[in-house]
């Protein structure tokens, strides 16, 4: 539950794991101290680096402390209709004979790529249980392109697969299914290997980086992002395509280095691709930038500015964030975020009033989204927890179910 207390939720995932305070705070890194208080709710948030070393020393993923919403909660039960049958589209049953799509013909490949923009569509704007429920069809449709027609036909075909079975992962990852998560995007990089699309496999790389960080496995994700990275500089940032390619991967390593504590490697990586992006606009734009991996200048600065507060530079971040003018092109997920961000580093700062304001954006443009996401409720709460409590806070409140 987004109202459930961050020190509750450590005491609990703490107990599972048969820990102590004083164990969980070895294992981590961390101070006892830190521990104690955030379970007895003297401290009502933590920075990610400390939630990063307590999900390392719980030995669960860092969204059992702090989820992306809205998500299928990892409480045992078992999985819903919806989720099942997208579990079963990713991985069909062993030893039956393959589904046809619903239609009487095998549709068409520009309507199946049509498909999977509007998929990856609803994907962005965090309709969860919608894309859950045209997925499995996707993937059949793409899996049975793949199957039939010319081998150029086929080709084409297991590159619509690719990308339906890559739409896959990054949902299952947003429901905190990592297993199933990795395996769709096992399946996705063999797709996309046998497609005729040589940007593929690398944006398919990326997510599988993606996947990796959510484990912690932060040295994978940086090695995986960096190879797939210098294959596409050597011949692919010719076109838009590639730019945005390299630029998606370089981002991801940068990522990757950044939660690894080497923000200054990072932030150069970053500045590298925030000059890449510069060049997009001297170059033909894809011809679906839904079907390519999201990279321009305004997401390199988004990024950028989720670093800077991850790495305790509020300052830096409010910098980075002033006067950006975000493009047509970002999802509105990015969007979010960065509201978001922005909350927390005025909350940083001291500038309560700032913060408000910044959640009150966030409420108008993605109410459903910010009232499940826990770091919402965590700035919210530390704001009511201050002194100064400007006209907007208790409303705020009121909305996330936040005690007052």
């Amino acid at each position: 539950m987004a109202s459930e207390h961050l020190g509750d939720r450590l005491a609990r995932l703490r107990r599972l794991a048969d820990l102590t305070q004083e164990g969980l705070a070895e294992r981590s890194g961390i101070s006892v101290d830190v521990v104690r208080k955030l379970e007895q709710r003297r401290k009502h948030s933590a920075r990610l680096p400390t939630l990063h070393a307590l999900s390392n020393g719980l030995g669960v993923e860092l969204t059992s402390l702090l989820g992306d919403p809205p998500g299928v909660p990892s409480n045992g039960e078992a999985d819903p209709p919806a989720l099942v049958a997208v579990r079963r589209a990713i991985m069909p049953p062993l030893f039956a004979p393959p589904s046809e799509p619903g239609g009487a013909e095998r549709l068409s490949l520009p309507l199946l790529r049509a498909e999977l923009a509007e998929g990856w569509t609803l994907y962005h704007g965090a309709e969860f249980g919608r894309l859950m429920a045209v997925l499995p069809g996707i993937i059949a449709d793409a899996r049975f392109a793949a199957a039939v027609g010319t081998t150029e036909e086929r080709a084409a075909g297991q590159a619509a697969l690719g990308k339906a079975l890559q739409l896959g992962g990054h949902l299952a990852i947003r429901l905190g299914k990592s297993d199933l998560a990795l395996s769709a995007l096992e399946r996705a990089i063999d797709a996309a290997g046998q497609s005729a699309d040589p940007l593929l496999p690398a944006m398919v790389s990326n997510s599988v980086a993606w996947a990796y960080q959510r484990q912690n496995r932060l040295d994978d994700a940086q090695h995986l992002a960096v190879y797939a990275a210098d294959g596409v500089e050597r011949d692919h940032v010719h076109t838009a395509e590639g730019v945005r390619v390299w630029g998606g991967l370089l981002m991801s390593a940068a990522t990757s280095y950044a939660r690894n504590d080497d923000y200054d490697t990072a932030n150069t990586m970053m500045r590298t691709a925030e000059r890449a992006a510069g060049r997009l606009a001297q170059l033909p734009p894809p011809a679906d930038s839904r079907l390519v991996s999201v990279f321009s200048k305004s997401s390199v600065r988004i990024e950028r500015v989720r670093l800077a507060v991850q790495h305790e530079r509020p300052e830096e971040a409010l910098t980075l964030a002033r006067g950006m003018r975000l493009s047509k092109d970002v999802p509105p997920s990015w969007r979010t975020w960065l509201l978001l961000d922005v909350a927390r580093a005025h909350t940083d700062v001291g500038d309560a009033a700032g913060a408000v304001k910044a959640l009150e954006a966030l409420r108008r443009v993605a109410p459903a989204w910010m009232r499940h996401h826990t770091l919402a409720v965590a700035i919210v709460t530390d704001l009511l927890a201050t002194s100064s409590q400007p006209p907007g806070l208790r409303k705020l409140a009121e909305f996330l179910g936040v005690p007052q």
